[in-house]
């Protein structure tokens, strides 16, 4: 497995993940009672919380999350290598340590589904479940999902479980007060309180897109656990923090449960995550950039290419269009068009809202599955690797080389033709939309260098 490059300033808690379980009370009328999520109240309900009269109360919000928070341990094995005594006694030199990693999870339905970060429960051998009253069981992985770093485990309790309900990530108010819930340094059931800070935080890490950030405090372990608002309710996947030192310094980072939500409903309904896609490419607008392109426009997403096939281009939507929403979301920068779009599956429609030479059009635009999508990039044509690709070479990321059409690149035809792009540059190539969109940003007489693995499983690095 390729080790994970880690940035600086944002720190996964890879050791001591906290889960924040989202509600996923499964009830559908004429269906198996696994099937669906409980959701939080209307969109309608709002209750006043400010600095008036009234103080802002938590404990109501804190009773019901610590009881749906649960500590995660991850149990794997590292194999440590002596050269020295393997030199001497081949195999029998390296031995077998066990580590132990903490983190948190989220139960959502009182039947035993957790919700989790996937790299609280990464490369585990086994895996343990404790929950708010002590009590202890072995968990499953039913899911996962790295690209947005969630997990879908499962208990089989002796008893009805309280379980947390989702709200709508989309309702979310920058200043609105949160709590997070979860296990720092083991410490169990710790709440925080804090504010939203932003909302559809790109941090173009990992593939991660669209994060709510709150500044209420949170540490290694918390990783997993849940962000709620003042009625309990989930409303994110606490995951990240922003770190100099790998401890709390102001701000931390949560999946919204929209998009936690979607992912959990995938892997229950269909085994995997389905993703689609808009099918364009291009930047979101600022002075400088809506100055390089010619546009009037500040704001908005700039369409610069067109992905051929795609419901976008069946739509009729152009290089050079601006796109203003999407369906009701106002869309202003492409962390909040991909947050928005992670939420939907492949064949949803959605109703594009662009300008188009200063007047504004709509569209309805039907997604694409992203596994089709492909781009090329100095005569590299990618597309995204197949399940068999990631058993096969047991990587769990990548983009494949589909064809070269690059002369200069043709005497190597046989050596990269079906190789799979690691990193581009040192960053992580999560799935080809991800990598095309760094890729646009870089000119075609740069070089890039590439790690990959070749037709016959060698990691290799080249320069193009």
């Amino acid at each position: 497995m390729i080790m994970k490059r880690l940035s600086s300033l944002i720190l996964v808690s890879l050791l001591s993940g906290a889960t924040t379980l989202g509600a996923y009370k499964l009830f559908i009328e004429g269906r198996d009672n696994h099937n669906s999520i409980v959701t939080a109240a209307p969109t309608n309900f709002n209750k006043n919380v400010g600095f008036n009269g009234e103080a802002v109360d938590f404990t109501s919000a804190a009773e019901k999350a610590v009881h749906t928070v649960v500590h995660v341990k991850n149990v794997s094995v590292r194999t440590i290598s002596n050269p020295i005594l393997e030199f001497f006694y081949g195999s029998r030199g390296s031995q077998q340590q066990e580590q132990i990693g903490t983190g948190s999870g989220v139960i959502i339905s009182e039947d035993g589904y957790i919700v989790t970060n996937n790299h609280v429960i990464q490369d585990a051998s086994e895996l343990e479940v404790t929950l708010n009253n002590n009590k202890s069981y072995k968990a499953k992985v039913i899911g996962t999902d790295s690209k947005m770093d969630i997990a879908l485990l499962k208990i089989n309790a002796d008893e009805k479980l309280p379980y947390s309900t989702f709200a709508d990530s989309d309702q979310v108010k920058v200043g609105e007060w949160v709590l997070a819930v979860g296990n720092p340094y083991n410490l169990t059931s710790t709440v925080t309180a804090g504010i939203v800070s932003a909302k559809a935080r790109n941090l173009e890490n990992n593939g991660l897109q669209s994060f709510i950030q709150t500044d209420a405090a949170v540490n290694p372990g918390n990783s997993g656990g849940a962000l709620v608002n003042t009625r309990g309710e989930l409303i994110g996947i606490n995951t990240m923090i922003s770190s100099p030192t790998g401890s709390y310094a102001g701000y931390s980072f949560a999946i919204p449960s929209n998009i936690t939500r979607k992912i959990i409903e995938d892997i229950m309904e269909f085994g995997g995550v389905q993703r689609g896609i808009l099918g364009v490419e291009g930047s979101e607008l600022n002075s400088k950039v809506s100055q390089e392109f010619g546009v009037k426009d500040t704001e908005g997403f700039y369409i610069n290419k067109v992905t051929k096939n795609s419901g976008a281009e069946k739509a009729g939507l152009q290089k050079g269009d601006v796109i203003k929403k999407l369906d009701e979301q106002n869309i202003n920068t492409f962390a909040e068009l991909s947050g928005y779009i992670s939420t939907k599956r492949p064949n949803d429609k959605v109703v594009v809202t662009f300008v188009r030479e200063g007047q504004t059009k709509t569209a309805s635009v039907a997604l694409i599955k992203n596994d089709i999508f492909t781009t090329e990039f100095k005569g590299l044509e990618l597309e995204n690797i197949s399940s068999a690709d990631k058993k096969k070479f047991h990587i769990d990321y990548g983009v494949r080389i589909k064809d070269i059409n690059n002369d200069n690149l043709k005497p190597y035809y046989d050596q990269l033709k079906g190789g799979i792009i690691l990193s581009v540059d040192n960053v992580k190539a999560t799935d080809v939309e991800s990598i095309s969109r760094f890729l646009n940003k870089k000119n075609e007489n740069q070089n890039v260098s590439i790690q990959m693995i070749n037709g016959i499983g060698q990691i290799i690095q080249i320069i193009i």
